[in-house]
């Protein structure tokens, strides 16, 4: 069997091009388009960019902590570490953010915003493209880790353990402060990370806080961070895209009223639900 590259003449017999056709064929049993989603292996999946992430958090946790710790830890100063630790991640995994609707947020409110959770990536996406003078609301498992949870204690970073329902309240209602001062509070209505892109059902505690702050809820949808780090996955895909998409702001419902509260969670969940795609 010899095939001539010079004059493109192939002398193979039907019986030859049919056994190198099997050989080259994918097994069905390891065809990539055979295996589920979620066992696929990305087209530019890759480690380093997740251990970029682990030493930039490092890099900005440290000193956060010495700075606590001293008593000198400014507020924009830890605006300013959030900006850069967000950046940096982002050109690790070379993502493109697409934002809409920026028009709908005041350069200088104060809201409760609210979005979906697709993934880990959501944090640095969402830093990226709202800016640093914001905080989030984070399980409490977060605040065990060492030098970590400490770093984002100090910078206003606020616990709730979802276990204990009356504490996650408390802290919620802590984070007023905050507020006052011009911050933004981020709190992933969900509560966990969708395993499928999903939108799963809501919990209360971020619009009964946003109902005493009375500050106004700004709805945002990210899609595409489930593409670039799925939840349990540990490589982050480079290249890909995601759009954020920045949705009017929606009033609070007056403190105690039942039937408002649950009409302003269903206006929320439309919104976001409104920009993400079909499943």
């Amino acid at each position: 069997m010899h095939k001539n590259l010079a004059n493109g003449v192939d002398f193979r017999t039907d019986k030859d091009r049919s056994a190198m056709a099997s050989i080259s064929a994918p097994s069905p049993r390891y065809s990539p388009r055979s295996m589920p989603p979620s066992r696929r292996p990305a087209p530019d999946a890759r480690l380093l960019p997740t251990l970029r992430a682990i030493a930039e958090t490092a890099r900005i946790s440290v000193p956060t902590v010495f700075d606590a710790f001293a008593g000198t830890l400014d507020r924009d100063v830890a605006d300013g570490r959030l900006a850069h630790w967000a950046s940096q991640l982002i050109r690790a995994a070379a993502t493109n953010i697409v934002l809409r609707g920026r028009e709908h947020r005041a350069p200088n409110g104060a809201y409760v915003i609210m979005s979906n959770h697709q993934s880990n990536f959501d944090v640095p996406v969402l830093y990226e493209a709202l800016g640093p003078k914001m905080r989030m609301v984070a399980k409490a498992e977060l605040f065990t880790i060492p030098i970590f949870g400490k770093a984002m204690l100090a910078a206003g970073f606020v616990r709730v353990d979802r276990a204990q329902r009356s504490e996650a309240v408390k802290s919620l209602e802590a984070a007023s402060a905050m507020l006052a001062e011009g911050r933004s509070l981020f709190i992933a209505p969900e509560g966990t990370r969708s395993r499928d892109g999903a939108l799963g059902p809501f919990k209360k505690g971020g619009f009964h806080l946003a109902a005493h702050a009375a500050l106004p809820i700004l709805p945002v949808t990210i899609d595409g961070t489930l593409e670039i780090l799925p939840r349990g996955a540990l490589r982050t895909v480079r290249g890909k895209s995601v759009v954020v998409t920045i949705h009017p702001p929606i009033a609070p419902s007056p403190p105690g009223d039942k039937s408002a509260l649950l009409a302003t969670i269903a206006a929320v969940r439309a919104a976001i639900q409104s920009a993400l795609p079909a499943l």
